[in-house]
């Protein structure tokens, strides 16, 4: 088994790929690390609610500078040293944000860890994309969903763990502190587990960094690109929608319990996180572009029988369809874009900038709409999209060698 310049026997293979998967969960857990705690950096800074958002802010502004940080770190440094070294930056990030406020109590020094924190994530998420599809690559089948899948898992493990230290009384610095901890650790398992070699992804534009921006900026002029693009912004605006709006849509728009409301987003997150650990086959027996318009389709069905549907039962299958939906979109493209041309790193950053624009921008449009529609009635804008992403599908086919 070969990956660009390396040869690997089957046991380093499933250690590259152990330490990938296991970088797509510390990507789920650092996202998820901050949400639980939120009450208690709100008091330790003294902020109110707006200010608060403010802040948080500075992820999604750190996240967009680490799309196009990716490729040329991936370059300059290989990806046995950037890829470890962007987990131990993560770490150092989560745990400035727990000092920043519960020792120094300072609103500057945390909006700084956030937009590292935003940086680093960002960053990681594009290099593991690369190195994920060149596991697949040597693998010889699709492995990115299940890897997607860890991440999924890995943000459910993140929540938990903040609930459980918010309820036990751990001051986020306590917690912070201890996680960043164990994920330098982790980096430590990673830099021992990822393969020395070239990689296509490894590849950037020589020059100035206005030329990598400038030549990354030229990927979304690319229509192949632009269309897998248009694939993920249906599966992330229906993922991200469902994280902001689910519960609350079950609640007000259905009249369910507020308890039962929870439990359906879990029965969502759930779903969504199963459909991936179980994609993988499917890719490979059916193809990727089969897949993703079969679950699409589903993902349509699914959002039009929670806004439609009368009885729970049928709310709930509603629920469970449209996390099938949203679950193949994200790793599949980043697959495809990654197949689909010279400069994969490169490309996977414009697909993932669509991701990201779509999760973060996404949820906040359909507020927007519900202020005059509702909320039920304003996701079927999710569902127009989606079907927008259904008539996109055929771009994902694979029109290079995967090896």
């Amino acid at each position: 088994m070969t990956s660009g310049t390396t040869t690997l026997d089957r046991h380093a293979l499933n250690r590259w790929r152990g330490a990938v998967t296991a970088c797509f969960a510390i990507g789920g857990v650092a996202l998820s690390t901050w949400g639980p705690r939120l009450p208690a950096l709100r008091a330790d800074l003294d902020l109110d609610t707006g200010g608060l958002g403010v802040l948080l802010a500075g992820v999604t502004v750190g996240s967009v500078a680490g799309l196009l940080a990716a490729a040329p770190a991936i370059a300059r440094f290989g990806a046995r040293r950037a890829i470890p070294g962007v987990v131990v930056l993560v770490a150092l990030a989560i745990a400035a944000v727990g000092v920043g406020s519960g020792v120094f109590h300072s609103v500057p020094a945390v909006a700084v860890a956030f937009v590292v924190a935003g940086f680093s994530i960002g960053c990681l998420d594009v290099m593991i994309n690369i190195d994920g599809a060149a596991v697949e690559a040597a693998a010889g089948r699709t492995l990115m969903p299940m890897m997607h899948a860890a991440w999924s898992g890995g943000a459910a493990l993140g929540s938990g763990i903040g609930a459980a230290c918010a309820g036990l009384g751990v001051s986020p610095t306590g917690q912070f502190t201890g996680e960043a901890v164990l994920l330098v650790l982790v980096a430590g398992f990673v830099a021992r587990s990822v393969p020395v070699g070239a990689r296509a992804g490894e590849v950037a534009p020589e020059g100035s960094p206005g030329r990598r921006v400038l030549t990354w900026l030229r990927g979304w002029a690319d229509l192949k690109l632009l269309l897998i693009g248009l694939v993920m912004l249906g599966a992330e605006l229906g993922e991200g929608s469902a994280n902001n709006w689910l519960t609350l849509a079950a609640k007000d728009g259905h009249g369910l319990a507020a308890a039962t409301a929870a439990l359906f987003f879990t029965a969502f997150a759930v779903a969504e996180m199963t459909a991936r650990l179980l994609g993988g086959p499917l890719v490979d027996r059916f193809g990727r572009v089969a897949t993703v318009r079969a679950t699409t389709a589903l993902g349509i069905v699914g959002v039009a029988l929670f806004v439609l549907g009368r009885h729970p039962a049928l709310v709930l299958v509603g629920v469970l369809l449209w996390a099938v939906g949203v679950s193949m979109g994200f790793p599949l493209g980043m697959s495809a874009a990654a197949a689909s041309g010279s400069n994969p790193a490169a490309r996977v950053s414009v697909v993932a900038s669509i991701g990201y624009f779509a999760n973060l921008a996404g949820p906040p449009t359909v507020g927007f709409v519900a202020q005059g529609t509702g909320l039920l009635p304003a996701l079927w804008l999710i569902a127009v999209v989606m079907v927008a992403g259904f008539a996109a599908a055929g771009s994902m086919r694979v029109t290079t060698p995967a090896r």
